[in-house]
C-alpha cells in the first residue's frame, strides 16, 4: 500500500499491510506560538520548519502545525486579568490576517505534498485559544479557571466570538486548500468543580459547534483530547463526539489504545507512546521498542490503529528513530 491507501484503510477500520506511524513537533517556542501575526519572522520559521519536517520524516500522514496562530487577535493586546477584559473579546472578521495568513500557510504546505498523503490542520476548540494564551504566553496557570468560574456565561460568549472566526477559517480552508481533515484539540477544564454537568453545559456545546461545522465539509476529524503537561480528562465525556479518529494521552490517562478503542465504540485510534522526554520513545533499545510495539498491537490489534504519541514530541526526535518504529511495526505485521 502507498501512504494514502494505508491511511485510508486505517480511517475506515480496514486491514492494512502495516500500521501507520506518525509523530509531530512544534517549530517555535510557546511564546512564539502566539506571535505569528506580530512578528513576521515567526511565520517564516514555522513554514520552513514544517517543510523541513516533511523532508526529514516523510510522514504517513501530515498534521500541519498551527504554530504562530495560537493567539487570537482579540487577545494579543493588553494583558487580560478580569471578566470585564474577557467581555471585550470579539470576532476579527473574514479579512483579518488571522484568517488570510492561515489559509495561505495551509495552502502552501498542502501544495508541497500535492495529495500524496492525508493532510490535517491543527485547530483548537474555542475555549482552548483563551486557555493557551493565559497559560503559554501570560504564564498564569490559574487565570483561565478563575475567570471561567467567576462568570461562565462571559467566558462562553468570548469563546463564541472566537468560534465565529474559526468557522470562517474552516470554510476558506476547505474551499481554497487541499486539506483532507482537521486535527481538533480539546481539553476538559482543569478544575475539580468542572464536573460532567459543567462540561455538558459550558464546554461540550462549544466543542461541537466547531465539529459540526467541519462535518459540513468532511467527517475526517481527528480528535485530540489533550493531556499535555499531565492534564487529565475523562475520556468517556468525549465518547459521543463525532470524530473519526481519537488521540489522547495514553500514559497520563492510564488508558491504553485497546481500552480507548472500547470507550470510543471501536473507532480508529492513534497514539501509544509517551511524548515526554526520557521515556521509551527516546531512550529504549531496539529490543525494548520491539517489545513495547508488540504489546500495544497484541492488545489493540492492527485494524484502526496507528502508532504515535500522547501529544507533540521533542523537536530533537531523530527521524531515524521514527523509521525504526515503522520498521518494527512492519516486522510485527509480517510475523502475524
Amino acid at each position: 500500500m502507498n501512504k494514502k491507501e494505508l491511511v485510508k484503510n486505517f480511517l475506515n477500520n480496514e486491514a492494512v499491510d502495516r500500521v501507520p506511524v506518525v509523530f509531530w513537533h512544534h517549530f517555535v517556542n510557546f511564546h512564539d506560538h502566539h506571535r505569528g501575526l506580530t512578528d513576521p519572522d515567526v511565520l517564516k520559521r514555522v513554514v520552513q520548519g514544517q517543510k523541513d519536517y516533511i523532508d526529514r520524516f516523510q510522514p504517513d500522514l501530515l498534521k500541519i502545525m498551527s504554530d504562530g496562530f495560537f493567539g487570537h487577535p482579540a487577545m494579543t493586546g493588553d494583558l487580560m486579568t478580569s471578566v470585564e477584559d474577557i467581555k471585550k473579546i470579539s470576532s476579527c472578521g473574514p479579512d483579518h490576517p488571522f484568517i488570510t495568513e492561515q489559509v495561505q500557510y495551509v495552502k502552501e504546505i498542502c501544495d508541497m505534498v500535492d495529495g500524496e498523503i492525508y493532510t490535517y490542520y491543527n485547530i483548537f476548540s474555542p475555549l482552548q485559544y483563551i486557555r493557551l494564551k493565559f497559560e503559554e504566553y501570560d504564564e498564569d496557570f490559574e487565570k483561565f479557571c478563575r475567570l471561567f468560574f467567576e462568570d461562565p456565561k462571559a467566558m462562553v460568549r468570548a469563546a463564541e466570538q472566537i468560534a465565529a472566526d474559526l468557522i470562517i477559517l474552516l470554510d476558506r480552508l476547505f474551499k481554497e486548500t487541499k486539506i483532507d481533515g482537521i486535527y481538533y484539540s480539546v481539553q476538559a477544564v482543569q478544575d475539580k468543580r468542572a464536573d460532567l454537568a459543567f462540561h455538558e453545559k459550558y464546554v461540550k456545546p462549544l466543542d461541537l459547534l466547531i465539529m459540526n461545522d467541519i462535518l459540513n465539509y468532511t467527517d475526517n476529524i481527528m480528535l485530540h483530547i489533550c493531556g499535555y503537561g499531565h492534564y487529565k480528562n475523562q475520556l468517556s465525556w468525549y465518547s459521543e463526539y463525532p470524530a473519526k479518529v481519537f488521540n489522547w494521552a495514553t500514559h497520563t490517562e492510564n488508558v491504553s489504545l485497546a481500552e480507548g478503542k472500547k470507550i470510543f465504540g471501536g473507532k480508529p485510534v492513534l497514539g501509544g507512546f509517551d511524548n515526554n522526554p526520557g521515556t521509551s520513545l527516546y531512550t529504549a533499545s531496539e529490543s525494548e521498542l520491539k517489545a513495547e510495539i508488540s504489546r500495544m498491537l497484541d492488545e489493540a490489534g492492527t485494524v484502526g490503529v496507528a502508532l504515535g504519541a500522547d501529544c507533540t514530541v521533542s523537536e530533537d526526535l531523530d527521524p531515524a528513530r521514527v523509521k525504526l518504529i515503522q520498521d518494527l511495526a512492519t516486522e510485527y505485521m509480517r510475523a502475524h
